[in-house]
C-alpha cells in the first residue's frame, strides 16, 4: 500500500528502469526527481534519428524477446505495436553460404549433461569437464560463440545454470521490434512521468550520495545537489563503483562485482541498394540473420522491411579488445567482414555505402558496457543488492532482475516496476543523521 504522506524520491538514471520506477512512484502520489548524466533519456536505449538510416534505427537494444510481459504491457498503454521478425537465417561455413540449420552437434549428449549439473560453475569449466574430447570441438565452439555473441558474456564467468535456464525456457511471445523503435517507448514513459509530476534534470552526472541532516543528499559533478528522503540508483553496474556511497550502501553495491557485465559493438551500415538480395546466384531477399566466422561474425537485416541496412554485432570479451579503435575503423572492420563473407571487394561495398555508425558501448562513459549476465555468484549478489536496509538507498536496473530475461529491456522495466512496488509497500524510513 502506498504511504499516506508524500515522500521525495531521487531516481539516478533516466534509462528504462529509472523512468519506470519514477512513473510508478509518481502515479502513487510521490514527489519524484530524475537525475540523468546524459542530455537525453533512454540510457542504453538509443534510437537514432530517422533521417540517418531511413527508419528509427537502434544503436542499442533492438528486439523484444519472448513473452516480455512488462514490455508488452507498456507498449499496449502507449499504443505501440510489434513488427514481427521473419525471414531466413543463413550461415557461412568453409566459405560457403547456406541456410542456417542452427542445430547443435551432439545436442542430446549436451542437454543430458546440462540437466545433471548439481552445482553451478562457469560454462567454460562445464564444457571442459564434459566435452573436452576433440570430437566435441564443434560443440564447444558453437556454445562458446553463442555465449560470447548473444549473451555478451565471458565463458570463463558465465553461469551454466543461467545457460540452462535460457536455453530450456518457454518462449511464449513473438519476437520482433517495436514499430517506431524503443525510443517511442522511452518517450511514452517520460511523458507519463511528467504528467504525474516527475521532474527530469539532464547533464547531471552523480558523483556522490551521502546522508545530511537526516536526509539523503545526491551530489553531482559541477556542484548541483538534490536532497530527498530516498534515492534509487538505476545506473549500469560498472558505474556503481564510480559513485561515492555511505558505508552500508557501498558494501551492498560491492556485490555487483559478482554479476557479469559484457560489452557490445554495434555497426550499422546503410547502402544505396540491397546488394545482398541476389548475389552469386543465391536468393537472399528474405535474409534475416547471418552467422559467420568473420571478424564481425553476426549480421542482420530489417526484414520484412525493405531498408537496405545491415547491422553488425560484435560482442563479449572480443569487444573489449577494440576499445582503441575509432568509429571509422570499426566501420572499416565491418565492411571488411562483409567483403570476406560475400567474397566481394571492400571498396565496392564502400562505394555503395550511404551512411554508417559504429557504437562501442564499452567506450560510453555513462554505460561502460552493454548489459549484464549471470555468473555462479550472481544469485547471492542479487539478494544483497535487493536488500532494503533502511538507509534510504535502493538499487534497480536490468542487472538486478531475477528472471529469465536478464540483460534485456524487459529486465530493466520489470526491475523498475518491482522496485517501485517494494518502496510503496514499505516506505523508506528516514536515514540516520550523520554524526
Amino acid at each position: 500500500m502506498a504511504p499516506q504522506h508524500s515522500t521525495h524520491f531521487v531516481v539516478v538514471g533516466a534509462g528504462a528502469a529509472g523512468l519506470m520506477t519514477a512513473r510508478e512512484l509518481a502515479r502513487a502520489g510521490q514527489r519524484v526527481s530524475v537525475i540523468e548524466a546524459r542530455d537525453r533519456c533512454g540510457g542504453r536505449i538509443y534510437t537514432l534519428p530517422e533521417a540517418e538510416f531511413g527508419y528509427p534505427a537502434e544503436g542499442g537494444p533492438e528486439f523484444v524477446h519472448g513473452a516480455a510481459p512488462v514490455t508488452r504491457a507498456v507498449m499496449r498503454e502507449a499504443g505501440l505495436s510489434l513488427e514481427p521478425r521473419g525471414g531466413t537465417r543463413w550461415s557461412v561455413r568453409g566459405g560457403v553460404l547456406a541456410p542456417d540449420e542452427a542445430s547443435l552437434p551432439h545436442a542430446d549428449r549436451f542437454y543430458q549433461a546440462l540437466s545433471e549439473v548439481k552445482a553451478d560453475l562457469p560454462i567454460a569449466d562445464f564444457l571442459q569437464a564434459h566435452f573436452a574430447d576433440r570430437r566435441y570441438d564443434e560443440l564447444r565452439h558453437s556454445v562458446t560463440r553463442t555465449v560470447e555473441g548473444y549473451d555478451a558474456a565471458d565463458p570463463n564467468r558465465f553461469s551454466t545454470f543461467a545457460l540452462r535456464d535460457e536455453w530450456l525456457a518457454r518462449d511464449d511471445g513473438e519476437h520482433g521490434r517495436v514499430r517506431n523503435g524503443y525510443g517511442a517507448l522511452v518517450e511514452y514513459l517520460l511523458s507519463e512521468g511528467r504528467r504525474h509530476g516527475v521532474v527530469v534534470h539532464f547533464g547531471a552526472p552523480v558523483a556522490a550520495i551521502d546522508q545530511s541532516r537526516g536526509r539523503i543528499a545526491v551530489r553531482c559533478r559541477g556542484g548541483a545537489a538534490f536532497e530527498a528522503d530516498a534515492a534509487i540508483l538505476t545506473v549500469p553496474l560498472p558505474l556503481l563503483s564510480a559513485i561515492q556511497l555511505p558505508l552500508a550502501a557501498r558494501e551492498r553495491a560491492a556485490a555487483g562485482a559478482d554479476i557479469g557485465f559484457g560489452n557490445v559493438v554495434k555497426i550499422l551500415l546503410r547502402f544505396a541498394t540491397k546488394w545482398w538480395a541476389d548475389i552469386g546466384g543465391r536468393d537472399l531477399a528474405d535474409l534475416s540473420f547471418l552467422r559467420s566466422n568473420a571478424p564481425v561474425p553476426t549480421w542482420w537485416t530489417q526484414h520484412p522491411a525493405e531498408h537496405p541496412v545491415l547491422t553488425g554485432w560484435y560482442a563479449g570479451p572480443k569487444a573489449d579488445r577494440v576499445s582503441a579503435l575509432t568509429g571509422a575503423q570499426l566501420v572499416d572492420m565491418g565492411l571488411a567482414s562483409l567483403a570476406e563473407i560475400f567474397a566481394l571487394s571492400a571498396d565496392r561495398l564502400r562505394e555503395n555505402l550511404v551512411a554508417s555508425r559504429a557504437i562501442n558501448w564499452g567506450n560510453d562513459p555513462f554505460a561502460r558496457g552493454a548489459y549484464s549476465y549471470a555468473t555462479p555468484k550472481t544469485r547471492d549478489a542479487l539478494s544483497v543488492l535487493r536488500q532494503t536496509s533502511g538507509d534510504g538507498i535502493f538499487f534497480s536496473g536490468e542487472a538486478l532482475y531475477d528472471g529469465p530475461d536478464m540483460g534485456t529491456v524487459e529486465a530493466a522495466l520489470a526491475s523498475g516496476e518491482e522496485t517501485a512496488q517494494t518502496i510503496l509497500r514499505e516506505p523508506p524510513a528516514s536515514p540516520p543523521r550523520a554524526s
